[in-house]
């Protein structure tokens, strides 16, 4: 079995003349299976930030009004050598190359522009783009280009001398002429991953709060999926809520290049605490668990779309706003634009999918434990059909009208052995735990970032005496 994963690091202080500035970047997008929520949370207060609680040693800090970051040493994380048709040697770090003599151009793609149209438009010796494109590693990383990609090319006398593209934080695609022929390869460029600690309290919204803090949009947006099976971002969080976040910020040559995962985060919400941590066990699955091991994950997402507001909640003794007659609401009406993507609440099978009498257009999916759930009113539906097998997440219709609705919205029903149950306060199964043969190295990787949630949540209890 091969060693875990662990997202351990040594948090030692580091003197501020050693701090880099902690300026933000542009995100960079990743994909995930976890729910996000566009809402802003907004709440009424008119009350200044408090002024955060600065975090003492063993970490550094840059405090702001209502929040503070936190930069944490850690070990460098270096590249590998690529392979290209041309490598550099296997371990060892790759050296800049002297800059080639000639003319440097940076050509921008366009819409529609293919490698011959750019050449062609910048007056480039096409003939030379064919010999490299004859290179294996130059046709991979070039046959696909999109909008608002960048090559670099070095070029004398209308030959080309050398062409660059970056194809990852920490690769670039380099290609030199010698003589007539050209040469291929993958320069690794390396980063360093340094762990960042961010904290911050809710006085009108979250967004803000972690603007305060100095956290990303982008890092907070990651941090709603974690917790989004435990609290509702868009109904529960209240003023005097808070947070704690542990991520990872990638560095090369001195420059803050991009934000990674998180690796711990804790929320407390209405007084009650969430805490996570992510872990990669030795076959390769990555999730976020809670200190004793149980997934963050449910098998149930409370709310399966994007909402604006609930119209109207789960009732017994409703009156039906177009019958005029008292009945019962089993569901929970979710207002949406039309057209907003629905997603299926649990993994599962597609056991109705078409008209249903006052729901209008509606899917109805079979999931374990003698669980369905419905969602109606749909204006279309996506491609899944009756039978067909469906992840958590995956978008099973859009937002509509259909039926006896007075506006566009989703109605969500969640039924156990064929009784309607509450979507929203009903106890939900939780997911599968980590494997108890890892739980020892989840454990160990585990303790140190809970040991810096611990030391954060010391400092803010002292500073409210």
């Amino acid at each position: 079995m091969s060693a875990p994963h662990c997202f351990t690091q040594d948090y030692k202080s580091m003197d501020l003349g050693e701090r880099r500035p902690l300026h933000r970047v542009p995100w960079f997008i990743a994909g995930v299976g976890i729910p996000l929520i566009c809402v802003a949370f907004i709440l009424p207060d008119d009350s200044p930030a408090p002024d955060a609680a600065p975090l003492a040693e063993p970490v550094t800090v840059a405090t702001t009004e209502a929040g503070a970051v936190a930069e944490l040493d850690a070990p460098e994380i270096a590249g590998n050598t690529g392979a290209g048709d041309v490598s550099n040697a296997p371990g060892s770090a790759a050296t800049a190359d002297p800059e080639p003599f000639g003319e440097r151009l940076t050509l921008t793609i366009r819409s529609g522009d293919s490698l011959d149209r750019l050449f062609k438009r910048h007056g480039l010796n096409r003939t030379d783009l064919a010999n490299i494109m004859t290179l294996d590693t130059a046709r991979k990383h070039l046959r696909l280009i999109k909008p608002g990609d960048e090559i670099v090319v070095h070029v004398a006398e209308n030959r080309v001398l050398q062409l660059d593209r970056q194809i990852s934080l920490s690769e670039i695609l380099s290609i030199r002429r010698a003589d007539d022929t050209f040469a291929a390869r993958i320069v690794e460029h390396e980063l360093e991953a340094q762990p960042v600690l961010a904290n911050g309290t809710i006085n009108s919204s979250l967004f803000l709060a972690a603007a305060a803090a100095g956290v990303s949009d982008r890092v907070i947006m990651n941090l709603v999926g974690i917790f989004a099976w435990d609290i509702d971002f868009v109904l529960d969080i209240r003023e005097g809520d808070a947070f704690t976040v542990v991520y990872e910020e990638f560095w090369q040559d001195g420059k803050n290049v991009a934000e990674g995962d998180i690796l711990a985060a804790e929320f407390v919400n209405r007084g009650e605490r969430y805490r996570a941590v992510r872990f990669q066990d030795p076959s390769g699955r990555v999730d976020y668990y809670t200190p004793d091991g149980r997934s963050v994950r449910k098998a149930f997402v409370r709310a399966p779309l994007s909402f604006s507001r609930i119209s109207s909640n789960f009732n017994p003794s409703r009156r039906h706003p177009k019958l005029n007659t008292i009945r019962a609401h089993k569901g929970v009406d979710y207002a949406a634009p039309t057209g907003t993507p629905i997603k299926a609440a649990g993994n599962g099978k597609i056991v109705h999918r078409g008209r249903k009498g006052g729901y209008g257009n509606t899917v109805i999916i079979q999931h374990g434990g003698n669980i369905t759930t419905l969602y109606a009113h749909m204006s279309r539906f996506s491609k899944a059909r009756i039978g067909s097998r469906v992840k958590q997440g995956d978008i099973i219709g859009y937002v509509g009208a259909t039926g006896l609705a007075t506006g566009p919205h989703l109605h969500y029903e969640y039924r156990r052995n064929g009784v309607h149950m509450n979507p929203r306060t009903v106890k939900l199964p939780d997911a599968e735990p980590i494997d108890a043969n890892y739980m020892t190295a989840f454990k160990e990787a585990a303790g140190p970032l809970l040991q810096q949630l611990d030391h954060q949540q010391t400092l803010v209890a002292a500073d409210t005496r």
